[in-house]
């Protein structure tokens, strides 16, 4: 039986994912400025890749957001149908919400990896020198 304790338990939690994602947004921001003003400047091929990275990136990172907010909004919810004693819609409502939290984390996991790929493009020029 699900009381109202348990859906706000997620809200800490998803709180700081949810921060931990705006900070990955604002830092990948930063870079798509540094690197649109190097393109102007060097017209480096590679910066095309980097900026199709980034791209990829910039989608996940607001995909993440979207499924975070959403379990919040869910875990909300549930917490209103707790309250009004409708145990059954809250808890699969509760289970919606755990769904969109695992997607959330999920698509996470896409986009360190395709991070790491963006870090491999720097890491070739090394690798050449």
């Amino acid at each position: 039986m699900l009381d109202l304790t348990t859906p706000s338990l997620l809200f800490s939690a998803i709180s700081l994912i949810l921060l931990a994602y705006t900070n990955r947004f604002l830092s990948y921001a930063s870079v798509v400025r540094n690197l649109k003003e190097k393109h102007q400047q060097t017209h480096d091929p590679k910066d095309f890749a980097q900026i199709a990275n980034l791209r990829k990136r910039l989608y996940l990172t607001r995909s993440m957001q979207i499924l975070g907010i959403l379990s919040l909004l869910f875990c909300v919810i549930a917490m209103f149908f707790i309250y009004i004693s409708w145990q059954i819609i809250a808890a699969w409502i509760f289970g919606v919400a755990l769904l969109l939290l695992a997607a959330s984390l999920c698509v996470c996991i896409w986009e360190i990896n395709i991070s790491v790929k963006a870090l491999e493009i720097h890491l070739e020029d090394l690798g050449s020198k």
